[in-house]
């Protein structure tokens, strides 16, 4: 007798190919909606700070992180829970990350004014508040040495750690599409600082989707 070669006929084969097929197409689908839940939180975070400055100003008539009413207006606590002054000169002074000065004290005392959720005590490891991909974010003025070159408006937001397909993004639903001009700029993360206006902004066409980046909005 001869014996039956066993093995899969082209309707299991073809069977098999389509359930990798849906099983591939599920997992991308899903990647494609955490990237992008990621980008719509990375531009909540440039839509929502405006709004700590602008309903602080409106309650206290003073700039957050400058003002020299800081511990009266908020009445906030001791140790490293106590906030400081700032000096009044209608300017959030500081480096954007900075872990000293004014853009460091704003985020306290947003919190304090019940603005903004988020650790008071200033020596909490999360003090600083993270963006949805773990890197930094914070504020300055504009009229600081710490801004893009040519970016414009009276405070700068900036976000750190972004890749570059979502800066892409960003920049087209926030912006004009265009990483190097508007009002959102892009450039590269380096340390994560920016010094002397040394920031040029990166083109979209140079922008590498697996590199990471910095993104400031003006506003």
């Amino acid at each position: 007798m001869r014996r039956q070669q066993s093995g899969f006929t082209l309707v299991e084969i073809a069977i098999v190919l389509v359930i990798i097929g849906l099983l591939l197409g599920g997992i991308l689908k899903g990647q494609e909606l955490i990237n992008s839940a990621k980008v719509k939180n990375l531009a909540n975070d440039f839509r929502v700070i405006p709004t700590y400055i602008y309903a602080y100003q409106d309650k206290f008539r003073s700039l957050p992180g400058d003002d020299t009413q800081a511990t009266t207006h908020i009445n906030c606590g001791t140790g490293s829970s106590a906030c400081a002054n700032g000096n009044g000169n209608g300017v959030i002074d500081g480096n954007w990350d900075a872990s000293t000065g004014e853009s460091f004290q704003f985020w306290q005392q947003v919190r304090y004014a019940n603005l903004a959720a988020g650790p008071t005590a200033t020596d909490d490891p999360t003090y600083l508040p993270q963006n949805a991909v773990g890197g930094k974010l914070g504020i300055t003025s504009a009229t600081t040495t710490q801004t893009v070159a040519g970016i414009t408006g009276t405070y700068v937001v900036c976000s750190s750690g972004v890749l570059g397909k979502f800066a892409k993004q960003l920049d087209i639903q926030m912006d004009d599409g265009n990483t190097a001009t508007g009002s959102m700029r892009t450039v590269g993360d380096g340390s994560g600082t920016l010094v002397d206006n040394a920031g040029a902004a990166v083109p979209t066409a140079s922008i590498d989707d697996s590199k990471t980046y910095q993104v400031c909005m003006g506003f």
